[in-house]
């Protein structure tokens, strides 16, 4: 039987590297983020509300590049991010929305299903969120 310390060598094990990241980097992400829910909430009400609104492309930029931003900015302090949890989990949200908008999947669900899943990665615990995957 293994000891506590080598079960959590074990879990240490299992996260992926963590690099430095200035703090002003991570003040700019939380304000990012920030931007990005909002964009997100609108992209995700053009779907569930499609008979009375419909997404301004400005709100579209703004979900894509903020996006974009935040996935670089936890790149610089998770260094194997794409390995991690959270990293496979946009990447198949990306997915599902890809789906969504060649007409593969239901739109509304799909959206929805996407807003949810990054939701429960954003929100899961760090000892989850950037566990390796592989």
């Amino acid at each position: 039987m293994a000891n506590t310390r080598d079960m959590k060598k074990l879990e240490e094990v299992r996260l992926g590297r963590v690099g430095d990241r200035p703090y002003w980097v991570m003040f700019i992400s939380i304000f990012i983020r920030a931007i990005h829910q909002v964009g997100a909430a609108v992209f995700l009400a053009s779907f569930l509300l499609k008979d009375i609104i419909t997404i301004p492309p400005l709100y579209l930029i703004i979900v894509f590049v903020s996006g974009a931003v935040l996935m670089l900015t936890e790149g610089l302090r998770h260094r194997q991010l794409l390995r991690e949890l959270s990293g496979m989990g946009t990447i198949f949200k990306l997915v599902i929305l890809g789906l969504a908008y060649h007409g593969w999947v239901p739109a509304m669900f799909a959206a929805l299903f996407a807003f949810v899943l990054a939701s429960i990665f954003s929100h899961a615990p760090k000892s989850i969120r950037h566990r390796l995957l592989f």
